[in-house]
């Protein structure tokens, strides 16, 4: 059995011999994008090193390790090397031999706790040429040079789209499939991501992990927090080219573009209509439902919107507004106005 010694900062050679030769420096998972899309080479810094290391002492095995019987009597699948079959075996077993001196973790091979222990150390030894950015991991920096080339080699057979990660076309692929793997336990809503499941939990847990060092407030989304940052800065970065314009974010921006371009990408299933904001669509539905959740504690009125029972909530609060007045009674009227033409023969 292999040990690694708690006291030396290398390993064996006799173990890196047995384990190192011919095997990706990536995590546990040997099947990922990477190697999938490892086709193209990249102008990349430290990264060639590492390959010819590896070259080295995979030539490095001595005669009595070289065994052409040798072969995996699970599935008939021959190695040409010892070394190779005994690191095959493991995909059955499940054994790991290497464990991490700083953590509970263990693995199946040298390479993949030497590309762990770069987590406790902080070494990043793949750099990019074209920025400053650097990764612990190959394949990280494969992925990320796709910013810079504008490759996307993974395609969606449903459709034209094409993606940068294979995640990402995973999470695409939901949305032909309909998909949605993550289910809340509190009120069985699901999601088709992982991230959108654990932002959703924080409504029931009210945790709220992202503050603001300028104020005391906190956010459940980090983008929410850059969005409540502008409140501090007053930038509004994103300009209209239409018109002079500008917006604190992306979204309100996109909304905004509608006015110009009359799109209108939000439509009602049960009629004709559609609407510029998802919003509005939400507001329109009631109208065939006949749901009203906005609901006021201090009497049995319920409203379609939040802006409606904010209004009449200063009804009882005495607070002296005449326009808001006057527009919700306003609003009252049409409403009997409407529900009398409806009763008429």
């Amino acid at each position: 059995m292999l040990f690694i010694s708690q006291n030396d900062e290398q390993l064996d050679l006799k173990q890196e011999t047995d384990t190192l030769m011919e095997i990706p420096t990536y995590e546990e998972d040997e099947n990922s994008e990477a190697d999938i899309n490892d086709r193209q080479s990249f102008n990349v810094t430290d990264s060639q090193n590492e390959e010819v290391n590896q070259q080295e002492e995979s030539t490095s095995t001595t005669d009595e390790e070289t065994d052409p019987q040798s072969s995996c009597k699970e599935h008939d699948t021959s190695f040409n090397q010892t070394s190779n079959l005994k690191r095959h075996k493991r995909t059955h077993t499940g054994k790991k031999a290497f464990p991490c001196i700083e953590c509970e973790k263990s693995f199946s091979t040298a390479a993949h706790l030497k590309t762990h222990m770069r987590t406790h150390t902080g070494e990043k030894p793949f750099s990019c040429k074209e920025c400053d950015k650097s990764f612990n991991q190959i394949s990280n920096l494969k992925t990320h040079m796709r910013t810079h080339t504008g490759e996307k080699p993974f395609f969606c057979k449903e459709c034209n789209k094409s993606f940068r990660q294979l995640s990402n076309l995973k999470t695409h692929m939901t949305s032909h499939t309909g998909e949605k793997a993550f289910t809340c336990t509190e009120c069985n809503t699901s999601f088709n991501q992982i991230s959108n499941f654990k932002t959703h939990l924080r409504t029931h847990t009210g945790e709220k992990p992202f503050s603001c060092k300028n104020c005391d407030k906190s956010f459940r989304q980090m983008s929410h927090l850059r969005a409540h940052m502008i409140t501090h800065t007053g930038e509004k970065a994103f300009s209209c080219i239409e018109c002079e314009k500008s917006f604190s974010t992306a979204s309100h921006l996109r909304t905004h573009m509608r006015t110009h371009t009359g799109e209108r990408p939000f439509s009602c299933k049960a009629c004709e209509k559609s609407f510029s904001q998802i919003s509005h669509l939400k507001i329109h539905m009631s109208s065939h439902t006949g749901e009203k959740p906005f609901s006021c504690k201090e009497c049995d009125l319920s409203f379609i919107t939040a802006s409606h029972l904010t209004t009449h909530m200063r009804t009882h609060t005495g607070e002296s507004n005449s326009i808001s007045r006057l527009v919700f009674l306003t609003l009252g009227f049409i409403r009997f106005i409407s529900r009398s033409i409806s009763n008429l023969p």
